[in-house]
């Protein structure tokens, strides 16, 4: 990085101001987002604080689980159904580049603070509706929870094993990639803004993201005529791809073409496996997958996992330990890439929290504050708006 490279050591996003309405996890974890890449968060709370202040797990009366997706944010008590409070909102909202809301349609417009209104008082808003429907359609006031979303888009029907029940994933995706998306749409906005000088309306459905973050499956039900089945810890095309019993353990390997597999079944000493016709393509060997797997456990079944993870690696051929997620988050790769960097908290001290996972060149990671007290900076917010000195 050269010294005089007007980036380093600046956050992509400082100078940007984000009004956020949003609560629970998908709005506030797009805004976290863009708080760790430098944009100054206001995050309107009810008196009552946002319900994730109030869901466990909990240290010291603390919810943890607002610690990871309110990070460095400053938090402000607005009472919308107040007169009071709707004015001290619009007046915020004019001062903002960004605003964030996750409310059910129409409720943002019932305080006054409708798209429609705000975008013609302030051109240049930036607007984001994140809901679990969106704006329009016929579920657009339905209620939506993330294992409503997972439910309704698939993604429930084709997870699990293949002679059980459909099973929840593992952690609230839906909530997370309609997060991503509604950062992804805030980006594009503010690019377009640069060029245009105006804002837009952004309307960010759950429901859309998580269908949209199922490329195969939509290529197969759209394009293929087909309806994925539950297919476990194994690929539903390919073989072997998937999860596999060793010693100790599982592990999970990923062929997905000839020349791999022959060289996968060299590496595990099998090497008549590439010309058997049973195995000769990939789809002759996902169709035959049960015979193929009493082979790989076979030779897995005297060997513990990392011996058989790193020997199958060093071969160039994709294979891992199952890790747990405490695991995960204390491996050295996710060490090395700072996934999560210290905060300080007034009353908790030190937490490691997450933060945004893509590198910037000339951008730090880390000194970022932990999430605020409940209105901790609205006497603060509120004198900068009397004083005319909110941006």
């Amino acid at each position: 990085m050269m010294e005089d490279d007007k980036t380093a050591g600046r956050r992509p996003l400082e100078g940007i101001r984000v009004l956020d309405f949003s609560r629970v996890l998908a709005g506030p974890y797009c805004t976290a987002l863009m708080a760790d890449l430098g944009a100054e968060v206001i995050k309107v709370e009810p008196p009552a604080g946002d319900d994730y202040r109030h869901i466990g797990p909990f240290r010291g009366g603390d919810s943890l689980l607002f610690q990871s997706v309110n990070r460095g944010k400053k938090s402000v008590v607005l009472d919308l159904k107040s007169e009071d409070g709707a004015a001290a909102a619009r007046a915020l909202a004019a001062e903002c580049d960004v605003l964030v809301e996750n409310f059910r349609p129409g409720v943002m417009e019932r305080f006054g603070l409708g798209a429609e209104n705000l975008c013609a008082a302030c051109p240049r808003l930036v607007y984001v509706s994140v809901s679990g429907f969106g704006q329009t359609g016929p579920n657009r006031m339905l209620p939506a929870y993330d294992i409503i979303i997972q439910a309704m888009s698939g993604l429930m029907d084709m997870t699990g094993a293949e002679d059980g029940p459909p099973m929840m994933a593992g952690d609230a995706f839906a909530d997370v990639a309609g997060g991503m998306f509604a950062a992804f749409g805030t980006m594009v906005a503010l690019f377009d803004r640069a060029r245009s000088g105006r804002g837009r309306h952004v309307d960010l459905a759950l429901y859309d993201s998580l269908v949209s973050m199922m490329p195969v499956a939509a290529c197969r039900a759209l394009m293929a005529g087909e309806t994925p089945k539950r297919t476990g810890s194994k690929h539903a095309l390919s073989a072997p791809f998937g999860t596999y019993g060793a010693k100790d353990g599982s592990f999970t390997v990923a062929v997905l073409n000839d020349r791999l597999f022959a060289k996968f079944a060299a590496a595990i000493g099998m090497p008549e496996l590439a010309g058997d016709p049973r195995f000769a393509s990939d789809s002759l060997r996902r169709q035959n997958e049960p015979a193929l797997a009493q082979h790989i456990e076979s030779w897995a079944a005297v060997r513990d996992v990392q011996s058989v993870a790193a020997l199958l690696s060093e071969e160039g051929i994709p294979a891992a330990p199952l890790s747990s997620v405490p695991e995960a988050w204390a491996s050295p790769q996710a060490q090395a890439r700072e996934l999560a960097t210290p905060v300080t908290h007034p009353a908790l001290g030190t937490l490691s929290v997450p933060e945004q996972p893509v590198h910037f060149s000339g951008a730090p990671r880390g000194g970022r504050q932990a999430a605020p007290e409940l209105g901790a900076h609205t006497d603060e917010i509120l004198q900068q708006l009397q004083k005319g000195e909110a941006k």
